[in-house]
């Protein structure tokens, strides 16, 4: 029997940093700067000196926004805003006294805010999640700029989302307020040169970037961890050469979106989302239907210049390999440049995309005149696209071309494959139908149509005097998933403890532990490492079973800064304890006992890693966080979050990493590899799936056809899964298709274990089973119900009584969350992970 590793208290009783602290702040601060997005830079105004002064204005110079709100916030030991970071880089800021002024605005408003949802939550039975998510804090623009000795000004504008509630298309949040626009124009009026800072957790409407011809260079800085302001000077000195690409289409105007007219609140409706624009998502949509752009899928400039070269694409079973060289042809700056590979895939009975990605890769740090030969491989596989009628994935016969560059819009046509009989891949089944028929967005007969077919036949045109190579069946898959298949863990050393527990301690390994929680919605649920979200049940310690913890992310750990112990003993800390950063900052309780510290990297939020399209980096991060994660007990971490990017509005868009699933699994994996590099230590992708929007997220039916959910929002979870078996999955909220998630066989048990081969543990979102039965979750297969309520168990209990629930299903169910806990960090000689 293996050995339970004895727990400490986590964390430390002196303030002193901690030997981790300081690579990991660096490694946060390089991750950053390799994802901030040059958007502009008119006659290569940027880098400027460190010596030169600056007028610093907007309410993200102190208030700088490091991450969004709600359980993906992190309570780090400090965070540099942007005015620290430039003070720290050697800039003299000559504003001083319209940023001190600012703080005062910004205290008096906010006291007022905080105040407000507190009367409102005494004066009734409100949640306090629910009112705090709902209510925005909309923060002062602060006074009217000045003329100042500085020749370049600064505007950060700043917006901050979060959990529980969607953006909305107006002032103040996805466009400018008139305050806003008053104070930029009364900086461009004064200020020869202006930069642009574009704080924020997703997509923002820049046609003010038109009206002010002052303003010489734009930065889409995102929401980049405790050590922003460091990362943004790095940037602005040229001491980093921006290197980041956008994972996101940025569309001139909010309306120019698919599916921006019933998007969440858009359209009064948010018991239903109907997914009409059906595949045609971000780019998938303008590429094909020739729409506009502001900035495209891919795009991101730097200081320096590159060209991209193809000198050959080759073949091998089933994978494609193209071959590019990259040089900077610049004569000044060090750079690395992203290739990406497109792929066009002809259109026959289904109709198709343009334009797919299904490849990409990172350079090194190129000097002037420098070169890399990057080879990138697709499978042939990536091409095939789903037949409903026949539950396969086939691939078309014709001209699949593949495009290669530093973004969709520059990619260009490199060589082809060509298929002259259809191919039928994987058998599968189908999934999760729809009860009510709608119609989807196409572009047959209609004038996008012609143009598609224009393009498509100009292109075959041109491929016919590159390289070609013919596919195969050889290339793909045929064998039909045996969905009749005894689950792995039926007959192991797993079940083998499972079933020498007694029924009542499998009925408590069913959820989080009840009894060893705080009781609240998202934070501090955990009792042995304070702040953490819950941990499993304690009741087969005797039978060699430990209990793990779980924190949440994901940018970071989420843990309580401090937490008091008395007399050998965790004191329980109240709720606002997991607010430390801020709604409750200002409160200054009575300490009992011995303080104890645990001090959390805040790493940059999944949009910005993902902006950095360098897995080798993102690999580092998440060893990084594992490293945290064995200091402070905890075994899974509540991350990383991949849902689609399906509209720029969703609250919840900055912890997700793309509107691409390739994308997002790609990004998924290496985060998840980098984690359980890390012995003992896992992640836990989320959330699985359709969450894509926040209002009402507990009650909303995604409404979506399975070739959508398949090619789009599933594909993305299918890739981390494959490449990295990561120790977890939590199902979402909302429902597909009429039925819960955390409820749905279809995803837990028919895709997830018998397509995907899963091989770890489901767990429910938190309190799920407010709204869907924990014994429902068992017999779909989602093997945990978390945090864990003393009703879920009444639930299970009952469904054994009446014969709803068998004994066998709540076993396997446990089976696979002991084949996690048994490879935990809580055991001594902890190995990685292995599904």
């Amino acid at each position: 029997m293996k050995t339970i590793r004895k727990r400490d208290l986590p964390g430390t009783t002196s303030t002193e940093p901690r030997a981790y602290e300081a690579p990991h702040r660096d490694l946060a601060r390089s991750a950053a700067c390799e994802g901030i997005v040059l958007l502009k830079n008119d006659n290569h105004f940027l880098p400027i000196s460190d010596k030169c002064k600056i007028a610093l204005y907007g309410s993200g110079a102190i208030k700088t926004v490091k991450g969004g709100t709600g359980s993906g916030d992190v309570n780090e030991r400090e965070s540099i805003n942007i005015y620290r970071g430039l003070l720290n880089a050697g800039f003299t800021v000559t504003t001083k006294s319209w940023l001190e002024d600012y703080q005062q605005q910004y205290d008096t408003t906010r006291l007022a805010w905080r105040q407000d949802i507190l009367s409102r939550c005494r004066s009734s039975a409100s949640d306090f999640f629910e009112v705090y998510s709902t209510t925005p804090y909309y923060r002062p623009t602060g006074r009217m700029a000045e003329k100042t000795d500085a020749e370049t000004a600064v505007f950060v504008l700043s917006r901050i989302a979060g959990e529980g509630a969607d953006r909305h298309a107006e002032k103040g949040d996805y466009i400018l307020s008139d305050e806003e626009e008053a104070l930029l124009s009364g900086i461009c009026a004064v200020y020869p040169n202006v930069i642009v800072l574009i704080n924020a957790g997703g997509v923002v409407d820049c046609s003010f970037i038109d009206r002010y011809p002052a303003i010489k260079s734009v930065l889409y800085i995102s929401q980049p961890g405790m050590e922003t302001g460091n990362a943004v000077a790095d940037v602005l000195t040229g001491k980093v050469t921006p290197s980041g690409k956008l994972t996101d289409t940025w569309a001139y105007a909010y309306k120019d979106y698919p599916n921006a007219k019933t998007f969440s609140h858009n359209n009064s409706n948010v018991e239903k989302e109907y997914y009409e624009e059906g595949i045609y998502v971000g780019y998938r949509y303008f590429d094909t239907f020739g729409i506009p752009v502001r900035y495209g899928f891919g795009f991101g400039l730097s200081y320096t210049d590159f060209s991209v070269k193809v000198v050959g694409v080759t073949k091998e079973k089933g994978a494609v390999s193209v071959e590019a060289v990259v040089k900077n042809t610049g004569d000044t700056f060090c750079g690395k440049e992203v290739v990406q590979i497109y792929v066009s895939c002809p259109t026959g009975k289904l109709e198709k995309e343009y334009r797919r990605l299904v490849g990409f890769e990172k350079t090194e740090l190129l000097a002037p005149g420098e070169s890399q030969t990057l080879h990138i491989s697709f499978d042939v596989e990536q091409l095939t696209s789903f037949e409903e009628k026949t539950a396969r994935y086939i691939l078309e016969p014709g001209v699949y071309g593949i495009f290669a560059g530093s973004s969709l819009a520059d990619s260009v046509l490199a060589g082809s494959l060509t298929l002259q009989e259809e191919i039928a891949a994987e058998q599968l089944r189908n999934i999760c139908p729809v009860a009510e028929d709608f119609a989807e967005l196409s572009y047959r007969e209609t004038a996008a149509g012609e143009a598609v077919s224009a393009r498509r036949a100009d292109m075959e045109k041109k491929a016919q005097r590159l390289p070609c190579l013919a596919i195969t069946e050889q290339d793909v898959s045929l064998a039909a998933v045996d969905y009749d298949r005894e689950d792995e863990l039926a007959d192991s050393p797993e079940m083998e403890l499972v079933q020498s527990l007694r029924p009542e301690q499998l009925v408590l390994l069913a959820t989080g532990n009840p009894v060893r929680r705080q009781g609240s919605n998202i934070g501090s649920s955990g009792i042995s490492v304070p702040g953490s979200a819950a941990e499993t049940s304690d009741c087969a310690l005797g039978a060699g079973l430990a209990n793990i913890v779980l924190a949440d992310g994901p940018a970071g750990l989420r843990l309580n800064k401090t937490y008091q112990v008395q007399e050998g003993k965790i004191v329980p800390a109240p709720f606002k304890k997991s607010f430390e950063n801020g709604f409750f900052a200002d409160d200054k309780d009575e300490e009992i006992g011995e303080t104890h510290y645990q001090f959390c990297t805040a790493i940059p939020v999944g949009t910005l890693l993902a902006q950095t399209w360098n897995t080798a980096l993102i690999e580092t991060v998440g060893a990084a966080v594992a490293e945290e994660m064995c200091l402070f007990d905890v075994t899974l971490w509540l991350a990383p979050g991949m849902n689609i990017h399906r509209n720029p509005l969703c609250g919840r868009n900055f912890e997700y990493y793309s509107e691409d699933p390739f994308v997002s699994g790609t990004i998924a994996a290496a985060m998840t590899k980098g984690v359980q590099s890390v012995p003992g230590c896992g992640t836990t992708i989320k959330h699985f799936c359709c969450n894509n929007q926040e209002d009402n997220r507990t009650g909303s039916d995604s409404v979506i056809k399975e070739r959508a959910l398949r090619e789009i929002y599933l594909k993305g979870f299918e890739i981390a899964v494959k490449k990295s078996q990561p120790m977890s999955i939590m199902t979402s909220y909302n429902l597909v298709n009429g039925i819960h998630t955390a409820n749905s066989y279809d995803l837990c048990t028919t895709v997830a274990r018998k397509e995907w081969n899963f091989g770890g543990t489901i767990m429910t979102d938190w309190n799920t089973t407010r709204d869907c039965t924990a014994a429902g979750c068992i017999r779909a297969g989602n093997d945990l119900v978390m945090p864990g309520q003393l009703y879920d168990h009444e639930s299970i209990r009952q469904a054994l009584a009446d014969g709803s629930l068998t004994m066998e299903q709540l076993q396997l169910c446990i089976a696979h969350t002991v084949h996690v806990i048994l490879q935990s960090n809580q055991y001594e000689d902890a190995e990685s992970y292995r599904a």
